[in-house]
């Protein structure tokens, strides 16, 4: 029997642990997707205890602490304490077995404190007592952490509205990690609701120097920021969408769209569809001429519990995997550019495994010899980010396309103690991989290849494809 998380943990090969050990481990971090609050990092944030580091935010854990039976009051209550919060997370971790969140607890545990006791309701004070201590220390900080996971660049998400003063401000004081901007422009094509997307068009005029009165001067505000995006160093665009968008529109349609919302009138179903479809290609164009990468994350029906979205608002832990048949749209949608030569690197991000094989044959009909791996299929996304979910999008990415050229993984989370997922990640990829040599299906004669592959996937991949 192996002992839990030791030295070779996931890695149930020879091969495996040498890929890991040897080529996987010792690369550097690039997280091009993550939420992480750029403040925090210009600050260098000293954070107050383990349950503000840990739990604060953390909706993966506050639905495991709701399913065990445990009040709302120790997930996001304001009325207890840090420490009856955190021993609430304990009494749910035995209860985790396997689920992602017992490897992930542990494997932060052990790499961020150094601690290899499993954490359950006896070792919770102890565990909490040394970590709090821990985190006075000044190696503790927002970029300490950073430094402790060898992080080369990060990429937070940003709105265009955002004035990007924190990334300004980390970039001045001459910190070595890059800090990156990513242009995230969800609510420029929120349409549903007329008065928020005219409050947000207003704010959108004051930070730009544009007056906005029509769907042109809309744009034109847009592209300047994307311009001071671009000055600071953004090199990638990310979209959350439920679906992908490709009505036909005409320009005369949209610009009477854009003022019926602008103007306080609910749009039709339809019009919604075209406008979001308008945006999506200018969106689309922009990032083409700049040689961004557009990322799209889609599939997830969010905020599905209404009592409490309105309790708590958004990202609390009531989002799930939607079902869409999205197939013809995405193509359309991509083809549309390509046919005016104006598609950009793209990373496409599904959420329900069921489009693993959808994605990985799209990608195919887009790559133009160009870029390698020009069009991506990214890392398991958010419900399917873990073992059993990175497996599976690696496997279908094998044996639809090239594994070789992926730019592999992300963080996606808002945690500074959420790197070890890139460990996860290796881990579970040099285990597939050293399999595969050992079963025979990759000759040992290619291994100086099958070394560099790995590697790349860790980094130079990433590196390469965004021009890091």
């Amino acid at each position: 029997m192996k002992n839990f998380m030791d030295e070779n943990f996931l890695l149930q090969t020879e091969t495996a642990q040498k890929l890991y050990h040897e080529h996987a481990a010792k690369m550097p971090i690039i997280d091009y997707h993550c939420h992480l609050i750029p403040q925090m990092v210009a600050d260098d944030y000293q954070f107050k205890s383990l349950t503000e580091i840990w739990l604060g935010g953390d909706h993966y854990k506050w639905r495991a602490m709701r399913t065990n039976g445990v009040d709302e009051r120790f997930c996001t209550g304001k009325d207890t304490t840090d420490w009856e919060k955190f021993e609430k997370w304990a009494e749910t971790v035995p209860y985790t077995f396997r689920n992602p969140l017992y490897h992930w607890t542990h494997l932060e545990l052990k790499t961020a404190f150094g601690i290899d006791k499993i954490l359950n309701p006896k070792t919770a004070r102890e565990i909490y007592d040394e970590c709090n201590e821990k985190l006075k220390q000044p190696e503790y900080s927002a970029r300490g952490m950073m430094r402790r996971y060898h992080v080369e660049t990060v990429c937070t998400t940003d709105d265009p509205i955002d004035s990007l003063e924190y990334h300004i401000k980390t970039r001045e004081s001459g910190f070595e990690i890059k800090m990156l901007p990513t242009w995230r422009p969800d609510k420029a094509m929120a349409v549903e609701v007329p008065g928020d997307f005219r409050a947000y068009v207003e704010k959108l005029a004051e930070v730009s120097g544009v007056t906005i009165s029509t769907f042109d001067d809309m744009i034109a505000a847009l592209r300047k920021r994307h311009d001071f995006f671009a000055a600071q160093g953004c090199k990638l665009s990310d979209h959350g969408i439920e679906e992908f968008y490709a009505e036909d529109y005409t320009d005369a349609e949209i610009k009477a769209i854009f003022n019926k919302v602008y103007g306080g009138t609910v749009l039709t179903k339809e019009e919604i569809l075209k406008f979001k479809s308008a945006m999506l290609v200018a969106f689309g164009e922009m990032d083409w001429e700049k040689g961004w990468t557009q990322q799209f994350h889609y599939g997830a029906i969010r905020n599905n519990n209404s009592k409490m979205f309105k309790l708590l608002g958004p990202d609390t832990g009531f989002d799930s995997i939607g079902e869409f048949t999205t197939a013809k749209a995405m193509a359309k949608f991509l083809d549309r550019l390509n046919s005016e030569g104006k598609l950009t690197k793209t990373i496409l991000y599904n959420l329900n495994p069921c489009a693993n094989e959808v994605i990985a044959t799209m990608l195919g009909n887009f790559q133009d010899g160009t870029v390698a791996g020009k069009i991506q299929f990214g890392s398991g996304w958010w419900f399917l980010d873990q073992k059993d979910g990175m497996e599976k999008q690696m496997n279908a990415l094998s044996v639809l396309g090239l594994l070789s050229r992926f730019v592999g993984m992300l963080t996606d989370s808002r945690s500074f103690l959420s790197y070890p997922r890139h460990e996860y990640f290796r881990r579970t990829l040099c285990n597939l991989v050293g399999r595969d040599v050992e079963n025979g299906e990759i000759p040992v004669s290619e291994m100086e290849r099958v070394n560099q592959m790995i590697e790349d996937i860790s980094y130079y991949n990433a590196k390469k494809f965004f021009q890091f």
